[in-house]
């Protein structure tokens, strides 16, 4: 076809492609990249690993960080074959080479990973501030736990035993459809629990319930009897018992489901979130015996998370504004956490904003005596351009330089000194007193609502918090969750397919990048 159109042109081969089209994308959006986390505060990565179909063994490195514009930003750093043992060591050099590569060594880097042993040791090694274990992990593991109790998993076991044969078997399965229809039931297809799929075992109970009127009729129907005579449906107690389990695991699925966001903060969610599940899970006259068992599984192994992490996970829940009152904590603990952000942040460089509104308001200082009117209009001028700046209405984005005021008038200068009050020592207005100013009137702002972002809160108000505002961005980039090295597994199991089993890493590794980064750029 190219060549009836234009037989003058040449049709790029195979290896033109891929030795110089990609490679040249991905040198260009790369460095993109890089140029975006050298303007980040803060960056925090999460790390997972994962096996290809062709038995290859990789690591994915995501990057999280809020922009200039408040944005949460999310890229792919790289998706890389080890084929060495996954050891904590090779791990953490492993993520050194990372830190270096992109050159985010000096951005206090924070690494969020599964609750797996040589994740925790790669962590330490590769000396990391931070090192967050993913709370949708955690919640997996609560639940497990929980459905490892004996009456569960004879019930669940049971479910799977009817749900495979409708699987397996073509008849039941057509007999089912049949009965769907003849009962006005959704045509939903029945769902099988795997042990690495969050939820899939209150999926699967949860659908076996919405289908069990046209379950019971397709196997008691003489078709399906002739294949299967000793299946049979659940009995009454059994039901019973399914939907308290449905009940019981249903918030932990839609923890599960909000924590696996990544255009919101999340970290900042989980202490919050932690302490209503585990009330939540508090047992209730009247519950059975295996509810009961079943809460006090879950809510035990929830209590032993996270014991050596509550400071910062409260500390970023004070900065979240939709929970900066902390009602889960005591008083003293929540002024505890207070005190410790205002200690943070008076340790924190001045960011510009700051310095610049300083030298504005101590150049709009009037004389109340008499002063000419050029003195006067100077002074009137300099206000306004702090005001413009303030609005974003300067030039270009500059900063309007500061001007020097006039001087006061004569007799104040005469008579200066505390015995006339014109002399009087100007307050002292240390980034300390600016901390725990602003920390004061952050706390008395209205708290946002649960449903509302944000980041768009600290865009429109960062201004009148600059210091708290530096430190929102160190916290909120954060996420509570690996779930973005997760999500890359899916897209990687897109390429390296059956077709493209002969893909080499280092072109599995630049395909992902840019299936990933390049529409971001």
């Amino acid at each position: 076809m190219v060549n009836a159109m234009e037989p003058r042109y040449p049709v790029p081969t195979r290896q033109h492609l891929t030795k110089v089209c990609v490679p040249r994308l991905y040198a260009q959006t790369k460095a993109h990249v890089k140029a975006s986390l050298g303007k980040a505060e803060r960056v925090a990565l999460t790390c997972d690993g994962w096996t290809s179909r062709t038995t290859e063994a990789y690591v994915t490195i995501t990057a999280h960080f809020i922009n200039e514009e408040w944005e949460l930003v999310t890229y792919v750093l790289q998706t890389r074959d080890m084929p060495e043992s996954h050891t904590g060591h090779n791990l953490a050099e492993h993520l050194r080479k990372a830190l270096a590569e992109w050159e985010i060594t000096e951005k206090d880097p924070v690494i969020v990973t599964d609750n797996a042993s040589n994740m925790t040791i790669a962590a330490e090694e590769a000396a990391f501030t931070l090192h967050v274990k993913c709370y949708a992990h955690t919640l997996n593991l609560a639940a497990q736990r929980a459905l490892k109790i004996t009456a569960v998993a004879r019930l669940l076991g049971r479910v799977r035993r009817i749900v495979n044969f409708f699987r397996r078997s073509t008849t039941a399965n057509h007999m089912l459809k049949k009965k769907q229809r003849l009962l006005h039931l959704p045509e939903h297809k029945l769902m099988t629990d795997v042990v690495t799929r969050w939820n899939s075992a209150h999926d699967m109970l949860e659908r076996f319930l919405e289908q069990q009127p046209a379950i019971c009729a397709a196997l008691l129907s003489s078709e399906v009897r002739k294949t299967e005579k000793d299946l049979c449906t659940l009995t009454e107690s059994d039901m019973t018992t399914a939907e308290e389990v449905v009940s019981a695991l249903k918030p932990m699925k839609e923890a599960t489901q909000y924590m696996s966001k990544e255009k919101t903060p999340t970290l900042s969610v989980i202490a919050p979130l932690q302490d209503t599940l585990i009330n939540g899970l508090k047992p209730i006259e009247g519950e059975s015996a295996v509810i009961k068992e079943m809460k006090a599984a879950m809510s035990g192994d929830l209590q032993k998370r996270y014991i050596d992490l509550r400071a910062t996970l409260h500390a970023c829940s004070a900065m979240d504004p939709r929970f900066k009152s902390l009602p889960f904590l005591t008083e003293n603990q929540r002024q505890e956490v207070y005190d410790g952000l205002i200690a943070e942040a008076q340790d924190q460089p001045m960011p510009s904003e700051l310095s610049l509104w300083s030298v504005v308001e101590e150049g709009t200082g009037k004389c109340n005596g008499s002063a000419d009117d050029e003195g006067m209009a100077s002074e009137e001028e300099t206000v306004d351009d702090g005001v413009r700046f303030k609005e974003g209405e300067s030039s270009q984005g500059q900063h309007p330089p500061p001007r020097n005021p006039k001087p006061s008038c004569p007799l104040a200068a005469l008579l200066g000194g505390e015995r006339y009050g014109g002399g009087a020592q100007p307050k002292t207005n240390t980034q300390e007193n600016q901390a725990k100013e602003q920390m004061t009137r952050y706390k008395e702002a209205d708290i946002l609502e649960v449903k509302a972002d944000p980041l768009v809160w600290w865009k429109e108000d960062q201004y009148e918090y600059p210091l708290l505002s530096h430190l929102a961005k160190r916290y909120l980039c954060i996420p509570g969750t690996s779930v973005s090295s997760e999500r890359v597994f899916s897209t990687a199991g897109d390429i390296v397919t059956a077709q493209r089993s002969a893909l080499l890493p280092d072109h599995v590794d630049q395909i992902i990048f840019l299936n990933k980064n390049l529409k971001r750029m």
